[in-house]
């Protein structure tokens, strides 16, 4: 568990279930000011699920603390339409809105993006029924990032950051 606002979240970051991606220690510092968004390609073996990401700041002694952070309930991807589950094992396009944040990441440190399927207790588990009641189903994720499927982040840089 980890308390909300900006701690150390190495800890969680160290899971097996967790997915990391960080830079090499930045050579100037580095402002980032504005909205923040994960562009997710992934599929599931469930009709439903979460996927979380989680952006830091990776201080160089090793402590990650929490910039800004969202989750994304698969069904609920189409912000514009109704609800709609997942077809299992088809790869989808998820946006998740990490929200905005006004940041400088100082030189020497790096960022840090992780990727889960859930972020509890922060947001209720998700029983990957698509809302069916019921015993919780287990899920497995796959995340790509390849030429097909580019996930990224999407960060706002100020000035004139190298």
């Amino acid at each position: 568990l980890y308390p909300a606002g900006s701690v150390d979240v190495s800890g969680a970051q160290k899971r097996a279930d967790v997915l990391t991606y960080t830079t090499a220690p930045l050579e100037h510092d580095l402002d980032v000011v504005g909205p923040v968004r994960l562009i997710l390609y992934a599929s599931s073996s469930a009709v439903d699920t979460d996927f979380a990401g989680r952006l830091s700041d990776v201080f160089p002694d090793g402590r990650a603390i929490q910039i800004q952070s969202g989750i994304l309930r698969a069904r609920y991807r189409n912000l514009t339409g109704d609800p709609e589950l997942l077809e299992p094992g088809r790869i989808y396009r998820l946006e998740i809105d990490l929200w905005a944040t006004a940041t400088r990441f100082k030189a020497g440190h790096r960022l840090r993006l992780d990727v889960s399927s859930a972020d509890f207790p922060r947001f209720d588990r998700n029983t990957n029924r698509g809302g069916i009641p019921g015993d919780p189903i287990p899920a497995r994720q796959s995340v790509y990032h390849d030429q097909d499927h580019p996930s990224h982040l999407q960060l706002s840089v100020l000035g004139d950051n190298p």
